[in-house]
């Protein structure tokens, strides 16, 4: 259990800031190990499809883009949880989490029972799309099988919002691993046919992803279920029916974060479908660049993951200035690993595309558009963890407007003038020297999202500055320095 209140031992030397860094390390490693092996499952089944056939990759591929869009919302609309339980660990309230939880759950089961519905209905878009035959069939087929997943996969979304806000980050890692390597085992033998399982092609990435979300979620439950750590806090220790003033308060802060995730994946998958008019390569290209991105992700992901619990905590506790600086701490870091990682990136970005197909058009065109991915590396880390602290302080609305701004205003319109359709720009902009007189197809929409993730970065970054200061200004500063988190 965290407990914020609770004044580590240091050594003599040691400053604020190395405190700071320990802390949010110590939290947020874990969560990255769990959200890596999360995106690990997805480029493990993007290599076995793209050794199936360049179809089966594009198939996987779009029924990943349309999996993805609808999972990241629900993630969103689910983590109302986070900001709320890492305020009361603050302000030591442990006995509000059990009913809050147990609420959040009743959330999680309707929310996911409507998304199923929804993604069900999302095949419709296949219809409409010059899709080759074998490609439509994996792609509608992905979509279908991994819908039933979502009630699962929303508990698990609660659950581990809860896990991490109360700083119990090593369970959701190590479940994540060991259902990483039954994913991989579970491809393996239905994309292939090995061990006596029919051959399937891309859908048995499809079975094995229904198969392994439902797992997840008994596994963590499990590992909850005998840690002492959840003792204090269990939600499991009475029935509860839905609380509906309750269940109106989580959708209100649940549904605007949904549709700040929603603004950016949506922009990814939208690609993705948009594309799709050029051909499987140009499909394949684009979801080979977008995987590894969002395993690289995955890093500040966690970090504003960490970044919100440990904001929360503070502010829970009366403390805006410790806030304020674990924030700055959090966006600092997130910063330091984006330089590291857009050179690794641009670096070795052929050999990036080489692991997932041994196509070599597809490899050519994945490697143009893991370049752009490298220019982006600094703005999309800092507008996930600066998202992150901002809703440790519970600001919710603003950030959604940022998000859509940049990437419905900004991205999306300009990824399709400069991909699709170069001759809808105005006659003075078409006239530069460095605008493309052809079509630019998947690299223009990714030219479109270095603009927008700019966009999205800058001013997530201003809302903090204001949002923070806005904290401290007039009230005490207490000059003991941010505390760590007891694991």
């Amino acid at each position: 259990m965290v407990t914020p209140s609770a004044h580590p031992k240091t050594h003599t030397n040691t400053t604020p800031v190395r405190t700071e860094i320990r802390a949010l390390w110590l939290l947020a490693w874990p969560i990255m190990v769990g959200q890596l092996a999360n995106i690990g499952m997805s480029v493990a089944q993007l290599a076995m499809a793209g050794h199936a056939s360049a179809q089966d990759l594009a198939g996987v591929s779009l029924g990943i883009s349309v999996w993805n869009m609808v999972i990241i919302t629900l993630m969103g609309v689910m983590m109302s949880v986070n900001p709320l339980v890492a305020h009361h660990i603050g302000a030591q309230e442990h006995s509000h989490i059990p009913h809050l939880v147990r609420q959040a759950l009743w959330k999680a089961l309707l929310s996911g029972l409507v998304a199923a519905g929804i993604l069900q209905s999302s095949t419709l878009v296949f219809d409409f799309m010059a899709l080759e035959p074998v490609t439509h069939q994996v792609a509608v087929g992905f979509v279908q099988i991994t819908s039933f997943a979502l009630p699962a996969f929303a508990a698990y979304r609660v659950l581990y919002g809860y896990s991490a806000s109360i700083g119990q980050t090593k369970p959701l890692m190590a479940v994540a691993l060991g259902v990483l390597l039954v994913n991989i085992l579970l491809s393996w033998l239905m994309v292939f046919g090995h061990g006596g399982f029919t051959a399937l092609g891309g859908l048995g990435c499809a079975w094995s992803t229904l198969a392994c979300v439902w797992i997840n979620l008994g596994g963590l439950l499990w590992w909850m279920r005998r840690s002492p750590a959840f003792a204090s806090t269990w939600p499991f220790t009475q029935w509860e029916w839905p609380h509906w003033p309750k269940l109106r308060s989580l959708l209100k802060i649940g549904l605007p974060i949904g549709v700040t995730y929603f603004a950016e994946t949506s922009a990814f998958a939208l690609i993705a479908l948009l594309v799709a008019r050029f051909g499987s390569h140009q499909v394949a290209a684009h979801q080979v660049a977008l995987n590894f991105t969002s395993l690289v992700f995955m890093v500040p992901l966690s970090l504003g993951v960490g970044v919100l619990t440990r904001v929360g905590h503070a502010l829970g506790a009366g403390d805006p200035q410790a806030a304020r600086f674990r924030a700055w701490i959090g966006v600092a870091l997130g910063l330091a690993f984006a330089l590291m990682s857009a050179g690794g990136i641009a670096w070795w970005r052929t050999e990036i595309a080489s692991m997932y197909t041994d196509d070599a058009v597809v490899v050519a065109l994945a490697a143009e558009l893991l370049l752009l991915a490298a220019v982006f590396q600094l703005s999309d880390a800092a507008q996930v963890v600066t998202s992150g602290a901002i809703r440790g302080y519970k600001i919710i609305r603003a950030p959604m407007w940022v998000q859509l701004l940049a990437f419905w205003v900004v991205s999306l319109p300009l990824g399709y003038v400069l991909g699709i359709a170069p001759h809808l720009a105005p006659d003075g902009v078409r006239a530069l020297p460095w605008f493309p007189a052809q079509a630019l197809q998947a690299s223009g929409f990714w030219l479109g999202l270095v603009v927008g993730l700019t966009v999205a970065g800058v001013g997530l970054m201003l809302l903090l500055h204001q949002v923070a200061r806005a904290h401290v200004v007039g009230r005490p500063v207490r000059h003991t320095p941010p505390q760590t988190a007891d694991h």
